[in-house]
């Protein structure tokens, strides 16, 4: 019985490993980050396939994929969060804030106020005209260096740093009633 799901997710991999990996690379920064992702997911694969079946494959390999990626992003957002509250320096409810986002423990209570935290970052990203919310993403979430993004677009490094500046005024405005709900939690 080993054998067949060893067969299995060896041809899993040959017939899903390209498609995937393009899937992944179109949505991360760099190959590296793209190459750690998608194993990630085929150790995640091997993990649950000895576990309990997988009815449609395809779905749940770019799923898995997909939550990665997400969870990569806001990784590299969690350092987002002290700019925000940059002008709460004085403010005590600052510190109980970052302790509920960035406590190790996952309790039913934090893992939602977590996931209301991002959900509502992204809306507000949204929220933004699109100029400003690309350099805010390159910067802050794929952490590409204003000189970069600068050769990219064409645009003058200070015309960057304006718009990730108005950004970032955006979010600390939008973002600030859920801050003020979750320190009086």
């Amino acid at each position: 019985m080993p054998e067949d799901k060893n067969s299995h997710i060896i041809h899993t991999i040959k017939e899903y490993g390209k498609s995937l990996l393009g899937f992944i690379r179109r949505r991360v920064n760099n190959d590296a980050d793209a190459e750690d992702i998608l194993q990630d997911v085929w150790y995640q694969f091997s993990s649950v396939i000895n576990s309990e079946p997988i009815e449609q494959t395809s779905a749940w390999l770019y799923r898995v994929a997909r939550n990665k990626i997400t969870d990569k992003h806001k990784k590299k957002t969690e350092t987002l969060l002290d700019d925000m509250l940059a002008g709460n320096e004085d403010d005590d409810d600052t510190e109980d804030f970052k302790s509920i986002l960035y406590t190790e423990t996952s309790t039913p209570e934090t893992e939602y106020l977590r996931n209301l935290f991002w959900d509502e970052l992204f809306l507000a990203l949204d929220e933004l005209p699109e100029e400003q919310k690309q350099v805010f993403i390159w910067q802050e979430l794929d952490d590409i260096p204003f000189e970069e993004i600068a050769k990219r677009t064409g645009q003058n490094i200070n015309t960057l740093v304006s718009r990730k500046r108005y950004a970032v005024l955006h979010l600390r405005k939008r973002l600030k009633q859920l801050y003020l709900e979750i320190t009086e939690y």
